[in-house]
């Protein structure tokens, strides 16, 4: 389906930018609009796009141009997920400032310490090394067979320029990865870093990104989510106004057909939840239901995820930190999700005949998609067998998690390390894990204390969940 997508660069918008955006639909005639991969709105066709009354700071894509790839960041999880302690979120917006021309290839700039946004589906992927303003890159351009790392840690006031450099000298000619260093080398006066040693992404079960989360102490986050991808324009210019008379200066599209509003003040949580609940909006979707990726505007792909939620739903199944895909026949693809469930291309000579669509599924090596290797499970399968396929690798994977911690991705090789006592609790209510060796620092609670002697009053820093609604997670779950 020809779609028409304006590139919001980083995933970041403004509210007044978003409310442009849903009046020109609105008086287009428009009543939704969509979300894609790449943190970026798609409408459909025949939408027009006025630049002057956006002032040019987004870019529009039409079903005709190949011109223009969004760059993909992590901005949106800075503050709220794991990070990087020097990466923050204005350290983000000043890098993507430095991008003035709308980029030719696809740039990933993202933390390697969280899990929302994928590091390397990318043709240049920028990942931050525990060095402050040092940043890993991982290039892979669309005629290349696999992944090479720049052979050195490229300076955060550096990115745009190299960025452009290489645009520059990989459009005259088919160059590999040294050719490319040495011509920016020649051609750039950059600070450049050594590596010294391989970028570790620790790999950590996918995060829940949906409802009204605490966000340090007098602050909220909230993560929207509509099954159909379909964002209704009516709501989301109230929810604009909302975010001008709160101060909220930013809303984060993540690359899951969802958004993020953060900055929410504690005295005006009850607003938004009344907002939501006179909406009819729910905020409270099941990991299950959560953590899919389809392609955009394919009846059939939402079709299929809807029987196997249904499916797997009444089986009682959980699926906590894994991740699915839908996806055509694609093996150049660049997957991001545990798990992927592949639709067959059907023979020129048998389109014209009604048969069955068949699948494949391929898991993530250890489940991790960082590791970037697929292992196929199935191969030519009928959408009835899917489930139970499915059920079969949430098995697998529970009994492997645990035993994998961490994934070098210089080379996709994997350690393992021996398994620990861990002194791990979870909240029964939205999953969220409490594990003394991390602490919890949106409370305070420093790194090294055990659950049981966290305060009486201690609760969950994402629902608000008591103390008491946590459970221990024992090792011997992760032993059979």
């Amino acid at each position: 389906m020809e779609l028409t997508r304006l590139i919001v660069k980083g995933g970041v918008i403004s509210p007044g930018e978003l409310r442009n955006i849903v009046n020109m639909s609105l008086a287009q005639g428009l009543k939704d609009i969509s979300f894609g991969s790449r943190q970026d709105i798609i409408f459909p066709n025949g939408f027009q796009y006025s630049e002057t009354e956006n002032n040019g700071k987004l870019h529009i894509v039409y079903p005709n141009e190949q011109s223009g790839n969004n760059i993909v960041s992590s901005y949106v999880s800075t503050d709220i997920f794991r990070n990087t302690p020097w990466l923050t979120g204005n350290k983000f917006l000043y890098i993507l400032e430095q991008f003035k021309e709308q980029p030719v290839l696809k740039v990933n700039i993202t933390d390697p310490k969280q899990q929302l946004v994928p590091l390397f589906t990318g043709h240049l992927n920028f990942i931050a090394s525990e060095h402050e303003d040092y940043w890993y890159l991982y290039i892979r351009l669309p005629n290349w067979q696999r992944m090479e790392v720049y052979p050195v840690l490229i300076y955060s006031w550096d990115i745009s320029k190299i960025y452009y450099e290489i645009e520059r000298v990989v459009s005259e000619e088919s160059i590999g990865i040294d050719m490319i260093f040495n011509l920016v080398s020649e051609n750039l006066d950059t600070n450049n870093r050594t590596i010294d040693k391989a970028l570790n992404v620790p790999f950590y079960p996918f995060p829940y990104y949906e409802g009204m989360n605490r966000l340090g102490i007098d602050q909220y986050w909230l993560g929207l989510y509509w099954r159909n991808n379909l964002y209704d324009l009516e709501f989301l210019k109230e929810m604009c106004d909302l975010c001008f008379d709160c101060k909220i200066g930013k809303i984060c599209i993540t690359p899951w057909k969802s958004f993020i509003v953060k900055g929410i003040p504690k005295d005006r949580k009850l607003d938004w939840e009344k907002f939501l609940g006179k909406k009819g909006i729910n905020v409270r979707h099941s990991l299950l239901e959560l953590n899919w990726h389809l392609p955009v505007a394919t009846d059939w792909s939402l079709n299929l995820k809807t029987f196997l939620v249904r499916t797997l739903d009444q089986f009682d199944i959980s699926t906590y930190g894994l991740t699915f895909g839908i996806s055509d026949y694609n093996r150049e693809g660049h997957y991001f999700t545990s798990i992927v469930i592949e639709k067959n291309k059907l023979p020129k000579d048998l389109e014209s005949i009604k048969i069955r669509d068949t699948y494949n599924v391929l898991y993530a090596k250890h489940f991790d998609p960082n590791t970037r290797e697929y292992i196929v499970h199935t191969q030519d399968i009928d959408k009835l067998e899917l489930p139970s396929i499915l059920i079969e690798l949430s098995k697998k994977y529970f009994n492997e998690l645990g035993s994998i911690t961490t994934s070098e991705n210089n080379d996709a090789a994997t350690t393992k390390k021996e398994k620990q006592e861990q002194d791990v609790y979870q909240c029964s209510e939205c999953l969220t894990i409490y594990n003394s060796e991390y602490g919890d620092t949106v409370q305070g609670i420093e790194k090294g204390v055990l659950f049981n002697d966290l305060p009486v009053d201690y609760c969950c820093p994402l629902c608000e969940a008591p103390k008491s609604n946590f459970v221990l997670l024992t090792a011997e779950k992760q032993d059979h």
